[in-house]
């Protein structure tokens, strides 16, 4: 305790107001004192003290007369950049505080499976953005087993994934469909027909690990003696469009690669479509604040307008 005293202590105390601030970057801003003062709703007199009164405490020229204009010295220059730094920064504070007192969150965690759109996680984001600047989104891109930890542990305010683990409850987002894939010059296209599972064993398969502590190797992994597992889906599409191997992805996350040819369908007897659901799932529904309740509407109100919760999910 004593060492917060002297901590406090230790805090210079400003002899400049904000105010003087305020008004000393209204006379640059509106171009003149008369102008800076309408704009402030005080008198010019008021005005005036306040800049020269700055000024003589700080023993500094802040302006100086080129025919009937006043312009910035150098020092002023660097007054003002830090004063609207200084103004902004007090103008955020008071927002900040605001919505603390209204009940928002300060940060708010969400863990997302990567098989979520990445276009559209963004697009939520930015829309709770401009609603809610001053909360932080810490966003936890997770596989599987990741996704449940996060929301057992309570580790995130909210929780996009494709199971609701035991005693949870969620809502179906959408229905996200996966499609088997390799390069065209790959060994698989060249065999001309229906591809069986004894075709697939001959061939590398990409597969991105399970970011959870405890992996569950059997998901969405195919019998293969050749194999790689990588960390993020990224590596994993890069892999496969160089002819590495084959990989089943979320047909959203390759659209541009299949546009541009460098990803082609492989054909499998009996079907080459997967299909997962992807669900909103609350950690503790009791404890989430306006700002998780809220940005969870955005999300859902995306997924509805994109047409998610269909059969497949084909928007673009």
């Amino acid at each position: 305790m004593a060492r917060k005293k002297t901590a406090l202590r230790a805090l210079p105390t400003p002899r400049i107001t904000l105010e003087q601030w305020r008004c000393l970057v209204a006379v640059v801003d509106y171009g003149g004192y008369a102008q800076a003062a309408e704009a402030l709703s005080k008198s010019q007199s008021s005005v005036t003290y306040a800049v020269q009164k700055l000024q003589s405490m700080l023993k500094v020229q802040a302006f100086e007369m080129q025919g009937r204009n006043a312009v910035l010295t150098p020092t002023g220059q660097m007054l003002y950049r830090r004063a609207r730094a200084l103004l902004e920064d007090a103008g955020g504070l008071e927002r900040a505080a605001k919505k603390v007192s209204a009940g928002w969150e300060a940060e708010i965690a969400i863990a997302v499976e990567i098989l979520f759109p990445t276009w559209l996680l963004l697009d939520c984001l930015a829309r709770f953005g401009k609603e809610s600047p001053q909360t932080h989104i810490e966003v936890f891109e997770t596989v599987i087993e990741g996704t449940t930890e996060a929301i057992v542990s309570g580790a995130v305010d909210l929780a996009i994934s494709p199971r609701i683990p035991p005693g949870f409850n969620g809502e179906r987002l959408m229905h996200a469909k996966f499609v088997p894939v390799a390069h065209p010059n790959h060994p698989l296209h060249k065999l001309g027909r229906e591809l069986t599972s004894r075709d697939l064993r001959q061939h590398r398969h990409l597969v991105v690990r399970d970011s959870g502590t405890k992996r569950d190797k059997r998901t969405m992994t195919f019998e293969v003696e050749q194999r790689w597992t990588v960390s993020n889906m990224a590596t994993s599409i890069g892999a496969v469009t160089r002819g590495h191997g084959f990989a089943w992805f979320p047909e959203e996350k390759i659209r541009s690669e299949l546009a541009q040819g460098v990803l082609k369908p492989l054909r499998l007897r009996g079907g080459s479509e997967r299909f997962v659901d992807l669900y909103l799932i609350f950690p503790d529904l009791d404890a989430a604040g306006p700002g998780t309740l809220r940005l969870a509407e955005i999300i859902r109100e995306a997924c509805a307008r994109t047409g998610a919760g269909g059969s497949s999910f084909t928007s673009v």
